[in-house]
Parts: C-alpha cells; structure tokens; sequence
C-alpha cells in the first residue's frame, strides 16, 4: 500500500537535512586539535543533570580521565535545571548543553528567532524509537554538527540513540565509542534493525556484561570490535549501614523497570512475620500513583514510605540493613553496587542484565529468579530473619564492591583507548 504523499515528503525532508549535517561534519580535523586527539574525550548523554545511572557512571569515567591529564567535555543534549541532581560536575571536565531549557537561558534577537523555528522541527539525527527522540531537534542536531565539526579524539555515545547519531555523523577526527547500558533483548525491533546497519560505522561497541558481549554480537555479526567493561560505583558519603536497623530499602524511577509493583505484594507477605521492620522507596515518576494504590489495596501503608529521590543517597542508605533490587531488568546496577559498597545486605531478582553478575548468592547477597514474587518475599524474609547471614553477606559485599570502582575499572578504558589509537597492523608482504 503507497504510503500518504506527506509521509514521503517529510521523509525526504529528513534525509536531505540528514546528509546536509552529515557533510558538515565531514570536515577534517584542525590541526590545532589533532596535537592532543589521543588524550581528548567527549561524552554525549541525553541529559547530564538528571538522575541515573548512566549519567552517574558517565561523570565517574570522566572525572577519572580529568584527573589523568584527559581533556575531557561532557555535551548534555538538554539542560533544565541549574544544579545537577548528582551535584558540582568533577574539576576539569567541561559540560555543555545544546539545548538549555531554563527560563531566560534563551538567546535573545535573530538567534532566538531562529532557535525557536528549528525546535520545532524533528530531530533528523536521533532515532525516533528512542526514549529521548522529543528531547532532540534540529536544533539539537546543528548544535551537535557544530561541535564535531573539526574535532578530534575519543567520542563516547551513551544510549543506543546517540550511538545511532554518532554512527551516522561519522566524524573523521573522532574515534567513536557506542556504550550499550541495557540487554539487546530489551531493544525494539526497529532500533535492532538500524544497530545492525549502522554500528558498523563505529570503531568499538563497549557493553556491560559477558551475556551483553553474547547477545551484541549476535547482532552485529563481527561489524564492530565489542569491549566488555562494567560500569563504576562511586564513593558515597556518610557512614557504612547500620545492620542492626529494621529498614530495608529500595530506589530508582518509580517507572515499570524498576518493579516496585513486584516489591509490595512481596513486602505484604513479610510484614506480618516482622512488623516491626519498615520499607523506605526513595523515587519519583509516573507510576508513584501506582505504588500508592497498591500500598493501600495490601494493608503495608504503616510499614512503607514512598519518599522522593535522595539528595544524598549515601547517608540515605547508612540507616538501613537490607536493599532490594526489584527490577524487571538493568543494564548494569550501580544502585545494587551502591549499596553492596556501603555494606547493606541485598536481595535481587535475577533479572537480566547484572544482578548474576554480581551477587553470589548466599554469599554476598541473595539472588531469587526474576519476577518471582513470593520467592523475592522469602529472601527478604530469610535476610531479615538470619541476623549472622546479613552480616556475613554484607561484609562481602563490600569486597565485591571494591571490584567495581573507578580505580579498578578505569584502566580499561585507557587500554581501550590506547589500543584503538594503535594505526591497524598491514599484513606481511
């Protein structure tokens, strides 16, 4: 069936601005610029002042590289508040946004004239099954053209979108880096339709998991070099947790991922065995009206609070004993690994990706099989109820912790960095 005649117009309306950008950006490098390329990174991400662990893993790479003589610029897409939700970015690291959303923040006369026509068009680069896709424009898009034109060094995308935009831009002074933050199965179609046709056009994949490396490279069929390197968990302020404490706790985005649906039908089972322990679920999001209900349609609005995000989750975490990772899936779960690092007992679905990864389980934590409700509320239960196993198991899991860091996973990169800036090996005559 022949498609409407303005689909095909705004259809090629895409590819002309598409290629337009492309050919823009396909400016060789300043030669000021290529001087230092292989010590030059820059990280793209949707936004770097919202909450998340991709952002926050982003921040910890750069602060790391900064803190290596690496001149490094984190470019946020959007920008729509004044101070980050992690806080002051690290000494060094440049940030900038292509689109500042905060009253006042834009600019006045022609440029504001012509800003506010091109935010109204659709962006041409971002893929439009992405998450992100009505953050970006053709604003966004020219502003990004505008700060790789010339460039050089490392280009780290950050979500299957922006790797989609960086593959398609193609910047000859860049080296450029996709990082995959969620397991291929949970990518549409569509988007795994475009991966395989356009990550070629990239010079490393770099995923989170062995089960990552596996499902990625299925895909990709050998079109791209795939680097396995885990996200980082940070150093949280505030005291080591207090196991003697009757909370368990769990965080993220109140948002069908993260499963606090699951969490209180399991939590409804334990409280009447141990009603003198409490769950604290620290989040917002569009599903808070959900996990309000359900809290009143089990009976536990007397042993659970829902509180918004922590400011400062570190000494947020240090008056509980027990996480709980309820999530339907993660890419990597710096949240988990926060809280193994502050030395909370946990327990985790099994849920693809990370967890299995993570948690050996009755040693330093309890694993149950994903979306497993009851099984989930027997090993909360179990680790409130075993006081030696929720000591034992959170002794251990700040060893496990301590794998994750800045300083044991940085130097990855380095080598990744430093084996694609080797000039590839000509075969022998």
């Amino acid at each position: 069936m022949a498609r409407p005649l303005s689909v095909r117009v705004k259809r090629l309306v895409v590819r002309v601005l598409r290629s337009a950008l492309v050919r823009y950006v396909r400016r060789p490098p300043r030669s000021s610029d290529s001087a230092r390329a292989d010590r030059r990174v820059v990280i793209v991400l949707w936004t770097a002042f919202g909450m998340g662990g991709t952002i926050r893993a982003a921040i910890n790479l750069a602060q790391y590289l900064a803190e290596r003589d690496y001149d490094v610029e984190i470019v946020s897409g959007v920008r729509e508040r004044d101070r980050a939700f992690f806080g002051e970015f690290p000494p060094g690291v440049r940030v900038s946004a292509l689109h500042d959303r905060r009253p006042g923040a834009a600019p006045r006369g022609a440029r504001g004239l012509v800003q506010r026509a091109l935010l109204r068009i659709s962006s041409a680069l971002m893929h439009k099954s992405d998450r992100s896709f009505r953050a970006w424009s053709l604003w966004t898009d020219i502003q990004l053209a505008r700060k790789l034109r010339g460039g050089s060094g490392f280009l780290i995308g950050t979500r299957p979108g922006v790797n989609l935009m960086l593959a398609r831009l193609r910047a000859p002074g860049f080296v450029t880096i996709g990082l995959e933050q969620v397991n291929i199965s949970q990518r549409s179609r569509t988007i795994r339709r475009s991966m395989r046709r356009l990550y070629r056009h990239l010079d490393a994949l770099v995923v989170l998991t062995d089960s990552d490396v596996e499902g990625y490279g299925r895909l990709l069929n050998g079109s791209v070099p795939l680097f396995r390197i885990p996200n980082t968990v940070r150093p949280l302020p505030g005291a080591k947790a207090d196991l003697g404490a009757k909370t368990v706790y769990a965080a993220g985005r109140l948002r069908n991922q993260k499963g606090f649906d699951l969490l209180i039908p399991a939590w409804a089972q334990v409280v009447p065995k141990h009603p003198d322990w409490q769950l604290r679920l620290r989040g917002e999001g569009h599903h808070r009206g959900l996990i309000e209900g359900l809290i009143e349609e089990h009976g536990v609005a007397g042993s659970v609070s829902l509180e918004g995000s922590a400011e400062n989750i570190g000494e947020d975490m240090a008056a509980a004993s027990i996480f709980v990772l309820s999530s339907r899936f993660e890419g990597f779960p710096l949240i988990l690994l926060e809280a193994m690092s502050k030395g909370m007992s946990v327990v985790s679905f099994d849920c693809p990706t990370g967890p299995s990864d993570i948690i050996d389980d009755h040693r330093n934590g309890i694993l149950v099989p994903a979306e497993d409700v009851d099984a989930l509320a027997r090993g909360i239960e179990e680790m409130i109820a075993d006081e030696e196993l929720r000591r034992r198991s959170a002794a251990a899991a700040v060893e496990t912790a301590q794998e994750y860091t800045m300083e044991a996973i940085g130097p990855r990169w380095i080598a990744l960095f430093d084996d694609l800036s080797r000039p590839p090996r000509t075969a022998p005559a």
